[in-house]
């Protein structure tokens, strides 16, 4: 053989071997890209996903601060109909101690019912 072709035939595997990690490294992007596209996909998709989360969290805390506001109007109102019912009672009492048909065993007995 002859110096001249053994030349080119290294220069022809040389070429051949560039052609080959050129390809391979085309290849390796492709692959790279297609995968940065699907992290951008997923990563839309977790944005969607915590801004809903976001608004579900934001709603139920609304909910949770107006049943704590319909609690407190409910402890009150319950406070105002004891008072009621304690002035009334007051008031059956006093009608009782100045009414002079009633009778002064049964204004005893609501007494102590009373106290109880």
């Amino acid at each position: 053989m002859s110096t001249v072709l053994i030349i080119v035939i290294v220069i022809a595997a040389l070429v051949v071997l560039a052609l080959l990690l050129t390809g391979a490294r085309k290849g390796r992007e492709r692959r790279h890209e297609a995968r940065r596209a699907e992290a951008r996909d997923v990563r839309r998709e977790a944005e969607v996903q915590d801004a809903r989360a976001m608004g579900a969290r934001a709603e139920a805390e609304e909910r949770a601060a107006r049943a704590r506001r319909e609690e407190a109007e409910a402890r009150e109102q319950m406070a105002r109909a004891d008072e009621l019912g304690r002035d009334a009672q007051e008031r059956h009492d006093e009608a009782a101690r100045i009414d002079p048909d009633g009778d002064p065993r049964e204004r005893e007995a609501e007494e102590v019912d009373r106290r109880a």
